[in-house]
């Protein structure tokens, strides 16, 4: 029998893959046009939201952060500070980001460090349900469990193309799902299951 690990793994690889096959120019566009979910996406001058560097052929996020600063949110990026752990560090104009391993970016250790309202996630793979396929680091999973215990409960919204979309997720009773997805299609509100 095949585990759940193994088929997440066979996921994310074909769902990679699709991914891996766009053109530039085609993924530029459908990046672009993901910032016009800007204005669906309630934030205000004390949401700090979350979001990432591309790395590879991820959606480039950024247009839709810099769209949702404008609406006055706080700016953070993901730090990698061990095997394990993730921070969220302040994006600010002008400040000089480090390589943060992996082919990212993130602020240095002298950026304030901010607990996130809202998550943009990157995703290998998704399905209908909101089950989602990170990258297999489980830094994501670790961040939130953090902010939870704290009693913290940022709003979690993936982002990746349609392509990247799989009929099931294999999950656990842990698994997060995600209320939310942005896809090149626009943002999808998905059922929340118990």
């Amino acid at each position: 029998m095949t585990s759940p690990r193994d088929i997440k793994k066979k996921l994310r690889a074909e769902a990679l893959a699709r991914r891996d096959a766009l053109g530039l120019q085609w993924r530029i566009e459908a990046s672009l046009a993901m910032a016009g979910q800007a204005d669906a996406i309630d934030v205000g001058p004390d949401s700090i939201v979350s979001g990432f560097w591309p790395m590879r052929s991820e959606v480039d996020v950024r247009p839709l952060m810099f769209e949702l600063r404008k609406k006055g949110a706080r700016l953070v990026l993901p730090a990698i500070i061990d095997k394990t752990t993730i921070v969220f560090r302040e994006l600010v104009r002008g400040a000089e980001l480090i390589d943060m391993g992996f082919g990212t970016a993130g602020p240095g250790p002298e950026a304030e460090e901010l607990e996130p309202t809202l998550m943009l996630m990157p995703l290998a793979a998704f399905d209908d349900q909101g089950h989602r396929i990170g990258y297999g680091g489980g830094f994501y999973d670790r961040a939130i469990a953090k902010l939870r215990d704290k009693g913290r409960m940022p709003r979690l919204i993936g982002i990746a193309f349609e392509c990247q979309r799989v009929d099931a997720v294999p999950h656990e009773a842990h698994d997060i799902p995600l209320p939310a997805i942005i896809t090149e299609n626009g943002l999808h509100a998905l059922p929340m299951r118990g």
